[in-house]
């Protein structure tokens, strides 16, 4: 009887320490602001402390506050994370935000990156989607040596020519996911044989387009490959 009471203790202890950390988690996010080389403004939202860091950028149909499930995982993993909104989006704003696809979007993101080293990261890597997974491969053509650690892309590739890449890049893309022009991954493929070593492509099953992939039941597999291919030597 007392050996089950000391393991029911126990149970109740990690139970306890598991919701204190993903409390301390959730209240440890705070809203910043930084400015873009062109004159723009972006607001992000941090989750978590760590000299490891990751920027998140997000879809045309998504905003900062959608990558909150996903910053709560890598916090738990160890990094920091910086989820920001795109010029047009929330409160971000500078030149073309009227129409953000057309925009230089890779300004915010190497000012989210250049932000983070600012303050204490020693690595930045970057998460993009779709809209954001391009704006993140061109900041990668776009950035000095070394400034961005690595590179993940859902749903998309670099807008730029991608053998000028600077990062190790892993691309995940489902195989039937389409856009009005047609079939995404044919394009992704091109842009993915044309990029450097190390690289990886993913390709799963189904039809779930970038972030859309973290609502399926592939959800969980697409973070454990995110973490794995941060984590790698």
């Amino acid at each position: 009887m007392a050996v089950r009471k000391e393991k029911n203790g126990l149970r109740l202890l990690i139970a306890v320490g598991v919701a204190v950390f993903l409390a301390q988690a959730a209240a440890a996010q705070k809203t910043v602001s930084f400015p873009t080389e062109d004159g723009g403004v972006v607001f992000a939202d941090v989750y978590g402390t760590s000299d490891r860091a990751i920027v998140l950028a997000h879809g045309g149909r998504f905003n900062k506050e959608n990558w909150a499930e996903q910053a709560r995982a890598l916090v738990a993993a160890g990094f920091e994370v910086l989820a920001i909104d795109f010029r047009g989006y929330g409160k971000s704003h500078g030149p073309g935000d009227k129409a953000p696809m057309d925009a230089p979007l890779e300004l915010d993101v190497l000012a989210a990156v250049r932000y983070l080293h600012q303050n204490g990261a020693k690595t930045v890597s970057i998460i993009g989607g779709s809209m954001g997974g391009g704006a993140a491969g061109d900041a990668s053509i776009a950035s000095k040596p070394g400034e961005i650690d690595r590179l993940i892309l859902l749903g998309a590739a670099p807008n730029g020519p991608p053998e000028k890449l600077k990062s190790p890049i892993l691309i995940i893309v489902a195989r039937d996911d389409t856009s009005g022009d047609g079939p995404r991954l044919p394009g992704i493929q091109k842009q993915f044989d044309k990029a450097p070593q190390p690289k990886e492509l993913i390709v799963l099953d189904g039809s779930a387009h970038a972030q859309y992939l973290f609502q399926t039941d592939q959800g969980k597999r697409v973070m454990q490959e995110i973490l794995r291919f941060l984590s790698a030597k």
